[in-house]
């Protein structure tokens, strides 16, 4: 298991409307994709850095683990994603190595990658997720 590059970092935010302004106008960036991930229950803004990309997510229901973030941390990096070759194997080494899963088995997300988290207790506190994009496989 080793990732290839880092796919995205996500953002929490309360509004795509209201964040999308500071990307767009002040760092000049263009946000190319707007995409609501109805099982995750938030939507998503992307933007481009280079090869990695920024992922604005917000919630759509207060049940979403968005909203909860939100609430407990407020707005501000959620996340950081690692691509990788096969998400499942991937989860699959991780745990191997003691590393608690939140995703045993790799699930859609946005932009059609199959997607799984590790638990941030194992992680040193950081939510990380591993991203395959089964396009390029």
């Amino acid at each position: 298991m080793k990732p290839t590059h880092i796919e995205h970092i996500g953002i929490a935010v309360k509004s795509l409307e209201e964040a999308i302004p500071y990307y767009e106008k002040v760092l000049g960036l263009e946000c190319y994709a707007v995409e609501e991930v109805a099982d995750q229950k938030v939507k998503t803004a992307f933007f481009k850095v280079g090869q990695t990309k920024i992922e604005l997510l917000e919630p759509t229901c207060e049940e979403s683990t968005i909203a909860s973030f939100l609430e407990k941390k407020g707005p501000g990096v959620h996340h950081i994603a690692f691509a990788m070759d096969d998400v499942n194997q991937a989860l699959h080494d991780a745990e191997e190595k003691e590393v608690r899963l939140i995703d045993k088995q790799g699930r859609n997300g946005a932009e059609g990658l199959k997607i799984g988290f590790l638990h941030p207790k194992s992680t040193g506190g950081v939510l990380t997720e591993f991203c395959e994009d089964p396009k390029k496989k």
